[in-house]
């Protein structure tokens, strides 16, 4: 069995301890998965001091993050994260009752201003096994080709800037929200549909 890192041994704890505080009836049990949680987030703090799973019920399952690629004249539309000052593909954590599709659509307009209709899914990835920086949560990241159909640029309060660039002269990427390789492999299905999507 391969080594596991910190956080996924925490994480997995966190996620034994929240199905259990959530259907467990016994109250020594439900106790015991209290304390399972709070050693999760001690785990953590070793990496991170300020640590602490957040409080959540059900059966812990992967996040969900949707990106859009966007492409025009041989450029892609990237948005400028006004969190971090970086670029990325627009998109962001998918809504309950909404579609994947129905999801990005709707994060491209809201952080760009473009109307786009959702073609096809170029990738779903693992976050972490797909060379991203860690991240407490598990997350699944579902990018998808999109048709450009209107509207204008726009900025939000997540947005600082709206641009379309060059596939080969991209500016600095938010490293923790996509990449090259997804915006390069994008374009690859851009010019050749009947391609494959990727998924690890």
């Amino acid at each position: 069995m391969e080594s596991r890192t910190m956080l996924e041994i925490s994480r997995e704890l966190a996620s034994i301890g929240q199905a259990g505080i959530t259907y467990s009836t016994d109250p020594f049990d439900r106790e015991r998965f209290h304390r399972l949680r709070e050693i999760a987030s001690e785990v953590m703090r070793v990496v991170r001091a300020d640590f602490e799973w957040p409080a959540e019920i059900g059966y812990a399952t992967p996040k969900v993050d949707v990106r859009g690629a966007v492409f025009r004249n041989g450029e892609v539309l990237l948005i400028r994260e006004a969190s971090t000052g970086k670029w990325t593909l627009p998109g962001g954590w998918a809504d309950v009752n909404l579609t994947p599709a129905e999801n990005v659509e709707k994060e491209c307009l809201e952080e760009s201003g473009y109307e786009v209709k959702a073609r096809l899914v170029t990738a779903i990835v693992d976050r972490d096994r797909a060379g991203y920086p860690a991240n407490p949560h598990s997350i699944y990241k579902i990018f998808f080709l999109c048709d450009l159909c209107g509207g204008a640029p726009r900025v939000s309060h997540e947005t600082a800037e709206v641009a379309f660039f060059p596939i080969n002269a991209l500016p600095e990427l938010d490293p923790h929200r996509s990449s090259a390789l997804e915006i390069q492999e994008a374009w690859r299905f851009f010019v050749t549909p009947s391609l494959s999507t990727r998924f690890n």
